[in-house]
C-alpha cells in the first residue's frame, strides 16, 4: 500500500508515518516543510496538489493538514476556513482530476463539530447534529460537507473522521496538556513563579496520538466508505482533574493561578466518544492510558526545556 499524508511534519503527521512504516506502508509526505521522505507543497496551490497527487497515485491519502488550534480560529477565522476547506477541496479535486477512482481518501475531522451539548455530551455519536460553537468547528462541519459531495456525487472513495482531544509528545502549545506540561517545567526550572490556567470545569475526551494514528490506519484498510467515524477514548476529564494529575508528576510545588484571558468565547461543558461505530467496523480500541499521555507530555517538555526549546 502506497500511502501519502499531507500535514506530514505535524504533530499527528509524525505518529501516523510511524504507524503505518510498521504496519509495511509505503509512505510519502506533503507539506510546507521540508523533511525526508516530505514534498514540500502549498495546499491552497490546487495545481500543483493535482500533478503531486497525478505522480504519486497513492493508494490512500490521509489528510491531516490544518489549522487545528481552536483558540486560534478566533483570532484567524478568515486563514482557518482557507486552510481547513480550501485545502481539503484541492485533495479531493486532485484525486477526481487525476482518475483515481480507488484511492481512499481519510479527512480528519473534530468533535468540536458537535458544539455544546448540554447533558447529551456525555454520549456522542456520530447520529448527533452538529452545532459548532467555534469557526474552528465550522470549518471541519463544511470540510466535511464538502467530502458528502463529493462521495456523492462523484462515487469517490472518502472515510470521515471527528477525532476527539489527542496528545502524547511532541504536540505543541495551545492545547490544554501542553500548556499545563509547559507551564509546570517552567516553575520548575525557576522560569515562572506561577501556571497560569484558564477554564477548569470543562470535560473532555482524551486519546494517546498513537492510539488515534492506529485508527487512522484501522479506518483506511476497513471503514466503509462514504461514513464518519468518532475517534477517541469514551471516557473524560475535567481540566482540573488534567492539571492534578500533572501537578502530581511534578518536582516542586507549582502555585497555579486562574488567567481570565485564557477563557474561550465559547466552551462546551462536556463531550464524551461514543466509538462504537469505528469499534464495530475495524475492531479498535484505546490501549494506552491518560498517566501514559501526561507522562509522555511532561517528558517531552521538561527535554525542551534542557536542551534550549520551548
Amino acid at each position: 500500500m502506497k500511502a501519502l499524508i499531507t500535514g506530514s511534519a505535524g504533530f499527528v503527521g509524525g505518529y501516523l508515518r510511524e504507524e503505518l512504516l510498521n504496519a509495511g506502508y509505503r509512505v510519502t509526505g506533503l507539506d510546507r516543510t521540508e523533511a525526508p521522505g516530505t514534498i514540500v507543497a502549498d495546499l491552497l496551490d490546487g495545481d500543483r496538489i493535482e500533478k503531486i497527487v497525478s505522480e504519486q497515485k497513492p493508494d490512500v491519502i490521509f489528510h491531516l493538514a490544518a489549522l487545528a488550534d481552536v483558540g486560534l480560529s478566533w483570532k484567524k477565522p478568515r486563514l482557518t476556513v482557507e486552510m481547513n476547506v480550501i485545502a481539503a477541496v484541492n485533495v479531493m479535486e486532485a484525486v477526481r482530476k487525476s482518475g483515481l477512482k480507488d484511492t481512499r481518501i481519510i479527512l480528519t475531522g473534530s468533535s468540536d463539530q458537535y458544539g455544546s451539548l448540554g447533558d447529551a455530551g456525555t454520549r456522542v455519536t456520530e447520529e448527533m447534529e452538529t452545532r459548532p460553537g467555534s469557526p474552528y468547528g465550522v470549518s471541519k462541519k463544511a470540510q466535511e460537507e464538502m467530502a458528502r459531495i463529493y462521495a456523492k456525487s462523484y462515487g469517490m472513495n472518502i472515510c470521515m473522521t471527528r477525532s476527539f482531544n489527542h496528545g502524547g509528545a511532541g504536540q505543541k502549545k495551545g492545547y490544554i496538556i501542553p500548556d499545563f506540561a509547559s507551564g509546570i517545567v517552567q516553575v520548575e526550572r525557576g522560569k515562572a513563579r506561577e501556571l497560569l490556567v484558564g477554564n477548569l470545569k470543562s470535560r473532555r475526551d482524551y486519546t494517546h496520538v498513537r492510539d488515534v494514528v492506529r485508527a487512522y490506519r484501522l479506518i483506511a484498510e476497513k471503514g466503509r466508505s462514504g461514513e464518519i467515524y468518532n475517534v477517541g477514548s469514551g471516557r473524560t476529564w475535567s481540566g482540573q482533574e488534567i492539571l492534578d494529575r500533572l501537578l502530581a508528576m511534578a518536582k516542586c510545588e507549582i502555585p497555579v493561578r486562574q488567567d481570565p484571558t485564557r477563557m474561550r468565547p465559547s466552551d462546551t461543558p462536556v463531550i464524551c466518544c461514543d466509538h462504537s461505530k469505528l469499534t464495530r467496523d475495524t475492531g479498535w480500541e484505546p490501549e494506552i492510558p491518560l498517566e501514559q499521555l501526561l507522562q509522555d507530555a511532561l517528558s517531552d517538555y521538561r527535554g525542551r526545556e534542557r536542551d534550549g526549546y520551548t
